[in-house]
């Protein structure tokens, strides 16, 4: 049982640090560098990269993020997983919330502006790119960002916790 602990929380913890990379890749670099671009160019790159990220590896690390998350708390309910649980539990739950915010902001305003066609086509995309609401894309990053590395963080020292409690035991 403690090998099974000790690879979840290993991958949960590699997973949930991918993500926070993923999410701090877009604050720092790709949405910056997109702002600068004029409306069609905006919305054609944003659109291909959307169409990228959407494949097996991006959504096994996702979801698989929040699911091996749980499943460590699970399987620290008792036992020598008592020191890891809360740490497990509140980066389970904080990771919870990027899944959420995704879901709830980012996932509709990629779809509607994926959904408003070639950007060569497009009568007027600066009323496209308007509707986008790139500022709140933005600032809804900038929050799954922080929850998804304080997530990384705490399974971090909950790996430190683990360790410590194998090697005294």
């Amino acid at each position: 049982m403690d090998g099974l602990r000790t690879v979840v929380l290993i991958a949960a913890t590699l997973a949930t640090g991918l993500m926070a990379g993923v999410f701090g890749i877009y604050a720092v670099a790709i949405m910056p560098g997109l702002r600068t671009t004029d409306d069609r160019t905006f919305i054609g790159a944003y659109q291909a990269i959307d169409r990228a990220i959407v494949n097996p590896l991006f959504l096994a690390t996702f979801l698989g993020a929040l699911i091996l998350s749980i499943a460590a708390a699970l399987l620290n309910l008792g036992g020598a997983g008592r020191s890891v649980l809360l740490w497990v539990a509140a980066a389970a739950l904080l990771y919870l919330s990027a899944v959420v915010i995704t879901f709830a902001v980012h996932l509709p305003l990629n779809d509607a502006l994926k959904a408003a066609g070639a950007p060569a086509e497009l009568a007027d995309p600066a009323a496209v790119r308007e509707a986008f609401a790139e500022a709140r894309w933005v600032a809804w990053n900038i929050v799954r960002t922080v929850t998804s590395t304080a997530a990384f963080a705490c399974l971090g020292w909950a790996l430190v916790l683990w360790g410590r409690a194998q090697a005294a035991g």
